[in-house]
């Protein structure tokens, strides 16, 4: 017998309005202090929102440190460095905030001069508010929500899989599996994959193949 949910998840899409903070960065040592005094909003936005922008590749640097680091300033050094942070491993934004500082300064102690742009673009600090969009997709069974994975648009698998891990959203895909559907391992699976290591694109593909293996059947488009 196929278990019903008693509230459906409702699948949500999403806008990102950018808001630019009026302050940038044109060496690295003007990178570092930015990074020391801007809002914990700023960092999520150049650590995380970079996976909204980039949605069906992954990119060689996966923030916009490390990018800017490593194509404008041109210091594939610190570049490979800032990339190589998981913001997976870090459950507080001050968390990873404290491991970027550090990532830097201690890159800059052992330069006898500040590294700047000579012919790149400056690094501009942003922040961004996330707009919700219902996307219209509901999901009562765990066919469905399998359904609404393939189905949604791909700002929602960053809604659902990346948003919550900064605002612990009530609609997080894990926990409705496990409250309304008894889905307890796969919920864990799903709680534990890492959406950092590709695109939006690939973690959809990953989470289709679970729910699929989940329900016996094979892998369909």
């Amino acid at each position: 017998m196929v278990r019903e949910a008693s509230r459906p998840f409702e699948f949500t899409a999403c806008l990102e309005l950018r808001e630019m903070l009026g302050r940038s960065a044109w060496d690295e040592r003007e990178l570092l202090t930015g990074i020391e005094d801007v809002p914990q909003e700023s960092i999520f936005y150049h650590t995380h929102s970079s996976f909204l922008r980039s949605r069906y590749l992954a990119a060689p640097y996966p923030n916009d440190f490390a990018t800017w680091a490593a194509i404008q300033v041109r210091d594939r050094v610190l570049g490979e460095r800032l990339a190589a942070v998981d913001p997976f491993d870090y459950s507080e934004l001050e968390a990873l905030r404290a491991e970027l500082i550090t990532i830097i300064d201690d890159h800059l102690n052992d330069l006898q001069s500040v590294p700047r742009i000579v012919y790149g673009e400056p690094f501009h600090f942003m922040r961004s508010t996330i707009i919700e969009v219902p996307s219209g997709v509901r999901a009562r069974t765990l066919a469905e929500f399998r359904e609404g994975l393939r189905r949604v648009d791909l700002s929602a698998i960053y809604y659902h899989f990346f948003e919550p891990r900064g605002r612990r959203d009530p609609a997080a895909p894990a926990e409705w599996l496990e409250d309304e559907l008894g889905e307890d391992q796969l919920a864990a699976q799903m709680g534990r994959e890492n959406p950092y290591i590709s695109s939006l694109d690939g973690l959809r593909d990953r989470l289709l193949a679970m729910c699929d293996q989940r329900l016996g059947a094979p892998r369909h488009a």
